[in-house]
C-alpha cells in the first residue's frame, strides 16, 4: 500500500485534483508540499496537530514538506469559516507567534538540509508593490467567480471587508511564489481551503504553463459535526503552558464512543491492521481504546514522561486514591488573608470563563472542592486550604489543583 492508499484509507482525504498523478508523485516520494499556518495565536492548537502529523507521514514516505508561516497573510486574516472579521493583529505580535509556531513544529517535522523547510511569507509578501502586483496577478482572478467561493459566501451576509476580499489572492500568491522558487507542485490544507487552494493551482497553470495541485483533508469533527479540539469554547493547545499535559491526555481520554476509532486512524501511528483489529474489540473494551489514544498523542506532543505521568494521575484519581501529583495546578499569589472566593479561583484556572458559569455549575451540582460537593455559590477558599492544596473538581472528569504560593 502506497503513502496515498494509507491517507485515504485512515479518512484523512477530502478532495483532490487531479489524482492519478498527485498519487503517483506522492507514492514514489517525489512530492514537494507545503501546508500554510497563519499566526493567530502564540502556540499551535490540536486542530494544526492533524496537519503536522500529516505532515509527518507524507515526509517518512520521501515526500518533502514545507511549513509555511502565514507573517504575511496573517496581516490580512483568512474569512474562511468565520461570521466576523478577525481581531487585527500587529507585526510585533504576529512575529513572536510566528516564533512560537517554529519551536512547536520542530517537534513533529525534521528541518535541514534536503529535509523539511520553514519558511515565512511575510519575506515576499510584505515586499509586494500593490500596482505590480494587481498587474501580476489580479487580471487572472474574477470578482464574479472568487464571490461564489464558499469562504467569502458566508460572510457576505454581515459584510466582508476589501482587506478580507485579499486573502485569496494572497494565499493563491504564496503558492505560485513556492512553485517558482522551491519547485512545491502541491498544496495541502482543510477542506474548508478548498477555493483559495484553487486559486493557487489555477495562477500557476495561467502563469507558467505549468501543472500544480491541491489535496485537502477533512476537517477532524465529532459525531455531531463539531469541530474537535475545543473545550468549553476554549481551543486545545500544544504549549503545555497553555493546556497541561495532564489537560490534554484528559480532552483525548473524553472524545465520544463514536469517535474513538476516527481519532486513531487520523492522528495516531499505529499500523492498520492493528487499528482494524480493534475495531473487533466489543463495547466493553471502549476505554482501553480511548486510553491508548489519548497516551499516543500526548506522547506525541509532550514525550513519553508526561504521557505516563497523565495516565497515571488520571487512573489514580478517577480510581479514588487521590493522588493529586501530577494535577493541573495554577499558583496564586497575593491571596487576602480572608482567603478567596471560590468563583474567583476557578476564573483563574481558567476552569470558566465567567462567574456566571461557575454559579450555574454549583447549582447544577457539578462543582466539588476537596470532593465535597458545593452547594453554596459564594464559598471562599481560606487562605490555609490553598496552602495545602484546594483540588476543584469540575463536572465528572475536570481536576485542578489552586495553592497560594
Amino acid at each position: 500500500m502506497g503513502i496515498y492508499e494509507e491517507l485515504k484509507e485512515r479518512g484523512l482525504l477530502a478532495q483532490v485534483t487531479d489524482e492519478k498523478e498527485v498519487r503517483e508523485i506522492i507514492n514514489a516520494g517525489k512530492a514537494t508540499f507545503y501546508i500554510g499556518f497563519d499566526c493567530t495565536a502564540d502556540s499551535l492548537t490540536a486542530g494544526h496537530f492533524m496537519t503536522l502529523v500529516l505532515m509527518k507521514r507524507l515526509q517518512q514516505a520521501g515526500n518533502k514538506p514545507i511549513a509555511l508561516i502565514g507573517g504575511g497573510t496573517t496581516m490580512i486574516g483568512d474569512p474562511s469559516g468565520r461570521s466576523d472579521m478577525r481581531k487585527m493583529l500587529t507585526i510585533e505580535d504576529i512575529r513572536h507567534n510566528a516564533d512560537c509556531f517554529k519551536k512547536q513544529m520542530e517537534r513533529f517535522i525534521e528541518f535541514g538540509e534536503g529535509k523539511a523547510m520553514m519558511l515565512n511569507n511575510a519575506d515576499w509578501l510584505l515586499n509586494l508593490n500593490y500596482v505590480d502586483l494587481l498587474r501580476e496577478v489580479g487580471a487572472c482572478f474574477s470578482v464574479n467567480k472568487m464571490l461564489t467561493a464558499e469562504c467569502y459566501k458566508q460572510r457576505m451576509e454581515r459584510g466582508l471587508s476589501f482587506l478580507e476580499f485579499n486573502y485569496m489572492i494572497m494565499q493563491s500568491y504564496d503558492f505560485y511564489y513556492l512553485y517558482k522558487n522551491h519547485g512545491c507542485m502541491l498544496e495541502f490544507g482543510g477542506d474548508d481551503q478548498w477555493s483559495n487552494m484553487l486559486g493557487g493551482t489555477e495562477l500557476i497553470r495561467r502563469k507558467l504553463g505549468k501543472d500544480a495541485y491541491a489535496m485537502t483533508i477533512t476537517l477532524l469533527t465529532d459525531s455531531n459535526g463539531m469541530k474537535m479540539g475545543k473545550t468549553a469554547g476554549n481551543a486545545v493547545w500544544l504549549d503545555a503552558n497553555k493546556t497541561s499535559p495532564f489537560d490534554f491526555y484528559q480532552y483525548w481520554r473524553n472524545v465520544g464512543d463514536a469517535d474513538v476509532m476516527k481519532c486513531l486512524k487520523m492522528l495516531t501511528f499505529i499500523p492498520l491492521e492493528q487499528l482494524k483489529e480493534m475495531e473487533k474489540w466489543d463495547d466493553s473494551r471502549i476505554n482501553e481504546k480511548k486510553m491508548i489514544l489519548a497516551h499516543e498523542l500526548t506522547e506525541m506532543v509532550h514525550g513519553k514522561e508526561e504521557a505516563d505521568k497523565a495516565e497515571a494521575a488520571a487512573k489514580a484519581l478517577f480510581s479514588g486514591e487521590g493522588n493529586d501529583e501530577n494535577m493541573p495546578t495554577t499558583e496564586l499569589e497575593n491571596v487576602p488573608e480572608e482567603g478567596l472566593p471560590l468563583l474567583d479561583a476557578m476564573v483563574s484556572a481558567n476552569l470558566i470563563t465567567s462567574k456566571g458559569e461557575g454559579r450555574r455549575l454549583i447549582e447544577q451540582g457539578g462543582v466539588s472542592v476537596n470532593n465535597e460537593k458545593v452547594t453554596d455559590v459564594y464559598m471562599v477558599l481560606t487562605k490555609e486550604m490553598l496552602k495545602e492544596g484546594a483540588k476543584i473538581k469540575k463536572g465528572k472528569k475536570v481536576f485542578h489543583k489552586v495553592v497560594v504560593k
